[in-house]
């Protein structure tokens, strides 16, 4: 059986960004769980602030609609936010906003795609808050199925080593948890004829 295509990306494009971080940890665990991994970085898709007026004359930018493909082109999506003002920050907001205008025939083979959030902060909340909106956003502006089980690492800045890795068991252990879940779980989606 073909290891199913899991899709990463972070919500932030800053360098040494705790939610970039998560999402590269998160790729090697996903790949360890036997998914076929693409990680990418938003900021290799740059998209203008969301604004009806430009959508009606210029129509969507080409990055939303590559965007849209590339989602389609999964079957599962780990996504993991930074929290900004208890909430997701705007990159990630506006890549979701312009990817759900993406309506040609075809393109909207993106909906309907298995996700799994990750939160991470410098607090102690790991970016739960930005999570739970998040989860609101995708299931109604993608049409996302998203797993109930969700990664959250509080005081992020100190998670990790000098090599990119977690440092403690239990972040670990709860990262392995939702990536096999992520796997498993897009496994089952691409084997079903409905989608």
């Amino acid at each position: 059986m073909a290891s199913p295509k899991i899709l990463v990306f972070a919500g932030s494009t800053r360098t040494g960004a705790l939610s970039g971080k998560v999402a590269a940890v998160a790729a090697k665990a996903l790949a360890l769980a036997d998914g076929d991994v693409t990680l990418i970085s938003l900021g290799d898709y740059p998209l203008p602030i969301y604004n009806g007026d430009l959508e009606a004359t210029e129509g969507v930018p080409r990055n939303a609609t590559n965007l849209a493909r590339l989602v389609a082109a999964h079957q599962g999506v780990f996504v993991a936010t930074p929290e900004y003002n208890r909430s997701l920050p705007p990159l990630l907001k506006n890549t979701i906003d312009w990817i759900s205008r993406v309506k040609a025939e075809g393109d909207t083979a993106y909906r309907r795609r298995v996700y799994t959030l990750a939160g991470s902060s410098d607090g102690r909340f790991g970016g739960a808050r930005a999570v739970i909106d998040l989860r609101k956003v995708i299931a109604a502006g993608l049409g996302g199925i998203v797993l109930p089980d969700q990664f959250e690492l509080s005081t992020a800045q100190h998670a990790f080593n000098e090599a990119g890795e977690l440092t403690e068991e239990s972040a670990r252990r709860a990262l392995d948890r939702v990536a096999r879940a992520l796997v498993e779980g897009a496994r089952r989606f691409a084997d079903d004829p409905r989608y």
